[in-house]
């Protein structure tokens, strides 16, 4: 098959398409032929040894977490999936080797759920890590009906999903984004505010009271800005600036996969609530520019290699 692999830890210059083995197929897995696969921050900061102490990394590595295709074949015991069942997920196994920038991934059922009907390939792909992201947060800190949650870069890929589902939990949403992405914001149903000095201020205007949780997309500071907007403390998360969060009484989130919320964020996007934006679509072939783009920090929704 068809692969975009690193040999060693590196950056995007060192990305190589390449030709290697098809996936083995394990009990309890199943074999996708990949239709699409975006990228996230956490691809690239992977491949540059950032994680390293923490997570366990083999070369020749294939990166990529966010998958949509079609199953092409089925492993012992996986009879949640048939050969021709379309399906999307974030394939992230108990080690980073054969991830989804190829032609196929071996992806174990617990981490896929159907595709989403209503939404193409692309915009399938840029689902899972995302989206499970912004919906385990919320879920972290309980945001109902009613409340009002304080989303950070809500104009980015888990703060756009994020936005999206906390609206359609029937919160009120004031995200912050840079003023040119203030119109994408009230189309998903958030009110704007601008990032930077004055932020707390600003929300202040909008929320008088102050705001019922807070969710953190960007780090930078963000969480000790807004902290003290929080009505009752610990009702925030972060998934940039663990410490910031957890002095706050917080969660600090790591995204786990999860064919269960994969399937409530799919029923989401089938219902009309939730929809994907795409900023670039690139073939398997640019990943190295998709990851230039991505590094660039001002993506709007997300980025998708096509495969």
């Amino acid at each position: 098959m068809k692969a975009i692999a690193l040999e060693k830890y590196g950056s995007p210059d060192d990305l190589r398409l390449v030709d290697l083995p098809d996936p083995k197929v394990a009990p309890g897995e199943v074999l996708i032929r990949v239709k699409a696969a975006a990228v996230n921050p956490v691809d690239w900061k992977l491949a540059a040894g950032y994680l390293d102490p923490v997570m366990e990394v083999r070369f020749p590595l294939i990166s990529g977490w966010d998958v949509a295709g079609v199953v092409e074949k089925t492993g012992f015991d996986a009879t949640e999936f048939a050969v021709g069942d379309e399906v999307f997920g974030y394939v992230r196994k108990d080690w980073a080797q054969n991830g989804a920038y190829a032609e196929l991934v071996s992806a174990p059922v617990r981490t896929l759920a159907k595709k989403p009907a209503s939404l193409s390939w692309e915009q399938a792909a840029g689902v899972p890590l995302a989206g499970l992201t912004a919906y385990q947060s919320l879920k972290r800190v309980g945001v109902g009906a009613g409340e009002t949650v304080l989303i950070h870069a809500a104009a980015g890929g888990v703060g756009s999903l994020g936005v999206q589902i906390a609206v359609a939990q029937g919160a009120r949403v004031i995200g912050t984004a840079s003023e040119r992405n203030h119109a994408f914001l009230r189309e998903l149903g958030a009110e704007p505010v601008t990032y930077g000095d004055g932020l707390a201020d600003r929300v202040r205007e909008l929320a008088p009271d102050g705001v019922d949780a807070v969710l953190d997309f960007v780090g930078e500071g963000a969480v000790a800005q807004t902290h003290d907007l929080l009505k009752q403390r610990g009702r925030v998360a972060s998934i940039a600036d663990g410490q910031g969060a957890l002095e706050a009484g917080g969660h600090y989130v790591w995204v786990r996969p999860s064919a269960e919320d994969l399937t409530a964020l799919a029923d989401l996007a089938d219902s009309g609530k939730l929809t994907v934006h795409v900023d670039k679509t690139l073939p398997l072939a640019e990943a190295a520019e998709a990851w230039r783009i991505s590094q660039e920090g001002r993506t709007r929704g997300k980025i998708v290699l096509t495969v």
